[in-house]
């Protein structure tokens, strides 16, 4: 055992210093990840970056990877020579992974801070928003293309990815035609603005709510009860959407009851018309002539004669899409138990059986 360590002195004192230099740069690299998570919580509150712990981990592979190669070097030359490629492969790879996932945190930090920006100036930061995600993909794709350089059978595919042309050609032979659909729809909302980031916006009627976020292949809404509506932009751009942000944001509400035949159809429009009138979300939206001309607040009127009820209607204007939706709540409340007090019945189906021979039917007998 003596003679081994007088016979490799020199070897594993150089041993000792790789593996202190391999434990040295993995303590660096904690500490420096910890004041970069530190400096990400001050900017950003509550969000985590994966993207950095993730360069932590791979920076550590790349350390311990280094040493392995030192080690082999130095007692096992004829091994290292079989295994350099392979290690050179490695650290190619490491590289290239930490220079591509710095780049894409790099340019989502800018974007970040440009959407906040936007955003505490009150204009509209939807395109940033797309913009971002766009450019991440393609730092993405890039690195992987580069990192396919290093695989001799693949160099050939990436080379002609990288010449120009070939990146679309290559996304367009690896995907789907409804992923596509989904980007060139993505591109489309961005473009021609049927809505903004944080517009109140219904697709269908089980899906209304606030838009929060438009990516790549899909556009989130928040919907009312606080869940998260994830819808494909292929579909969102074939259906008709009602945008209730756009332009003029003040809505008319149409609040409409069925009632009998026998009530008071007079007396049922003016307890209407005084319950809107008087709710706090009304919106006066009268003319100045209409105001002169002496017309109410809210109109109510019948519009419709059915088969067994009478429909009575109001129109009421709210200033936003969520004052209406309150207003028409409180309304159909209010009006009703008021309808409950002055005897205005609300129409519910029935049927009533008329006998044109009512004598017939009872001296009829029963046969067999």
């Amino acid at each position: 055992m003596l003679d081994f360590f007088e016979s490799n002195k020199i070897e594993l004192i150089y041993a000792v210093i790789v593996i202190i230099g391999v434990f040295i740069l993995r303590f660096l690299t904690g500490v420096l990840h910890k004041r970069v998570v530190l400096a990400e919580e001050k900017r950003f509150p509550g969000m985590k970056s994966n993207a950095i712990t993730l360069i932590k981990r791979i920076l550590n592979s790349l350390w311990l990877v280094l040493g392995l190669m030192a080690l082999i070097f130095l007692f096992f030359a004829e091994a290292y020579k079989k295994l350099q490629d392979d290690f050179k492969i490695i650290i190619y790879l490491g590289i290239v992974a930490v220079i591509t996932i710095v780049a894409a945190s790099s340019v989502n930090l800018w974007f970040r801070r440009a959407i906040e920006r936007k955003t505490v100036e009150n204009e509209d930061p939807t395109a940033f928003k797309f913009l971002r995600y766009v450019v991440v993909f393609t730092v993405y794709t890039l690195g992987l293309l580069i990192a396919l350089l290093a695989f001799p059978s693949l160099k050939g595919v990436a080379q002609t990815a990288l010449g120009g042309a070939g990146v679309i050609a290559l996304i367009a032979g690896v995907a789907s035609q409804e992923a596509l659909a989904n980007l060139v729809g993505g591109v489309f909302i961005i473009s021609f603005k049927p809505f903004r980031i944080g517009d109140i916006i219904k697709v269908t009627d089980t899906m209304v709510g606030t838009v929060t976020d438009i990516t790549l292949r899909h556009t989130i809404l928040r919907n009312f009860e606080n869940k998260m509506i994830v819808i494909p932009n292929a579909i969102i751009n074939k259906e008709k959407i009602v945008n209730y942000d756009i332009g003029d944001i003040k809505i008319c509400e149409r609040i409409e009851f069925e009632i009998s035949y026998e009530s008071d159809l007079d007396l049922a429009k003016k307890i209407m018309q005084e319950v809107c009138e008087s709710h706090p979300l009304i919106l006066d939206n009268r003319s100045e002539i209409d105001v002169l001309d002496g017309k109410p607040i809210v109109r109510t009127a019948l519009v419709s004669i059915n088969a067994s009820t009478l429909s009575v209607r109001a129109w009421c204007w709210a200033r936003n899409y969520s004052d209406s939706f309150n207003l028409r709540c409180d309304i159909l409340e209010q009006v009703k138990k008021r309808f409950d007090v002055e005897g205005i019945d609300l129409a519910y189906p029935h049927t009533t059986v008329v006998f044109k021979d009512e004598e017939l039917f009872k001296n009829k007998k029963p046969e067999g």
